[in-house]
């Protein structure tokens, strides 16, 4: 009787640990699905943000419209993404004609909304030249107007830390709030805006605003 009791009860305790191994490969079984569904789910929503910002950022992007002259080959209006320079202007208006002298203009300079430029040929000699929204030249061009000797504006919204140095009262340690200034409020809309960068007052800017554009 003792035997058979014995018997039964390890029966009974396998049937309990072949359950429960069982259950146990069952649940692991699940779980690792669970876990490759959440992966998966996880890996989708970062798809669709990613698809998201960057269909935001196609839609920020500004177009700007540049006047382009000289020797191209389609004259005219050129309307460009903003941020672009005079190389991408060039390829927008056919390209640069055989007469071109593509040595005197600076390529890389970034064009802003309403800018004039000039393309030169072979045949003149001159600096390069922009003009702006406002009609002030910002390269000047002595073969190009009569403004020979006129000094060169500095647009603030461009320049560089040393070009803002060059401004009068501006020194280091100003040209570097003016950029910082730029960089977290976006491009100044008139030179008046100037006055909002520290250490600008009334004094100083009433010596500095001759001297630059945007």
């Amino acid at each position: 009787m003792e035997n058979k009791k014995k018997i039964f009860v390890s029966i009974g305790l396998i049937l309990i640990l072949i359950i429960f191994l069982i259950y146990y490969l069952f649940t692991k079984s699940n779980n690792e699905e669970i876990v490759e569904n959440l992966i998966l789910v996880e890996n989708e929503e970062k798809e669709t943000e990613n698809i998201m910002i960057n269909e935001v950022k196609k839609k920020e992007k500004v177009e700007i419209a540049v006047h382009i002259i000289g020797a191209v080959k389609k004259e005219g209006i050129i309307y460009i993404e903003e941020g672009s320079r005079i190389a991408d202007v060039i390829k927008m208006a056919g390209g640069e004609t055989k007469e071109a002298d593509l040595s005197q203009i600076n390529l890389a300079y970034i064009v802003q909304d309403g800018e004039k430029i000039y393309i030169p040929n072979k045949n003149e000699k001159i600096s390069e030249y922009i003009i702006n929204s406002n009609g002030d030249t910002l390269i000047e061009a002595d073969n190009l107007n009569n403004n020979i000797g006129k000094e060169k504006k500095v647009n603030i919204n461009t320049a560089n830390l040393s070009e803002l140095d060059t401004l009068p009262g501006i020194g280091p340690a100003i040209a570097q709030r003016i950029i910082d200034y730029r960089e977290e409020n976006g491009n100044f809309k008139s030179i008046d805006e100037l006055q909002n960068v520290k250490g600008i007052g009334d004094a100083k800017f009433e010596e500095v605003k001759d001297s630059i554009i945007v």
